[in-house]
């Protein structure tokens, strides 16, 4: 057995090459970098109308009525799209490499973690794959949960604390678990 597992190919990190991804040119990478770090990720800024501003200044569709607390990470806001009264928790962190949509009336709690890149383990070299992840109307994302890179989150699921959804959520169920399975219907009263 140990001999076979030694004759398999192995990562070559030195191979890794991920130069067909281009997020948009450095000096807008770099200058939002700056910004994110001290309006966004800096827990010193409560003003959601300053980040609201930004987001759209740097590409971001941005609908009305959208609360974004301290301490949110966001890699590329001209990958983003928020519609309308959006909730995003504190410390919760939107790592888009591709597009990301939050639609309307939809909740990231607190830390949540919505992931849209990822490595090919079958990859020599560990190539970098990105998925877009849509968050449904009336989603609710829970604390410290994560969304899997290509995962949509159908209307009014719900994805409970510190679960990982790395396929679809279907409408109006409630999943928890890592892997995240249905565990009953939300009924909205």
């Amino acid at each position: 057995m140990m001999n076979e597992i030694s004759t398999q190919k192995k990562v070559r990190l030195d191979t890794y090459n991920n130069s067909w991804y281009n997020p948009g040119p450095k000096w807008k990478i770099f200058l939002w970098y700056f910004v994110n770090v001290v309006f966004f990720i800096n827990h010193l800024n409560p003003f959601i109308a300053i980040k609201v501003f930004l987001l759209r200044l740097f590409g971001a569709k941005v609908g009305k009525n959208c609360c974004i607390k301290p301490g949110v990470n966001i890699k590329y806001p001209w990958k983003l799209v928020i519609n309308d009264y959006v909730q995003i928790g504190e410390n919760v962190w939107i790592d888009n490499l591709d597009t990301v949509v939050l639609n309307s009336h939809s909740t990231l709690s607190q830390g949540a973690f919505i992931l849209t890149g990822n490595h090919n383990y079958k990859k020599e070299g560990f190539d970098l794959i990105i998925k877009p992840v849509i968050i449904g109307e009336g989603v609710w994302i829970g604390a410290k949960a994560m969304v899997c890179p290509g995962v949509t989150c159908k209307s009014h699921s719900i994805l409970t604390a510190g679960s990982v959804a790395n396929t679809d959520l279907e409408p109006y169920l409630i999943y928890s678990g890592h892997p995240a399975v249905p565990v009953r219907e939300r009924i909205i009263e």
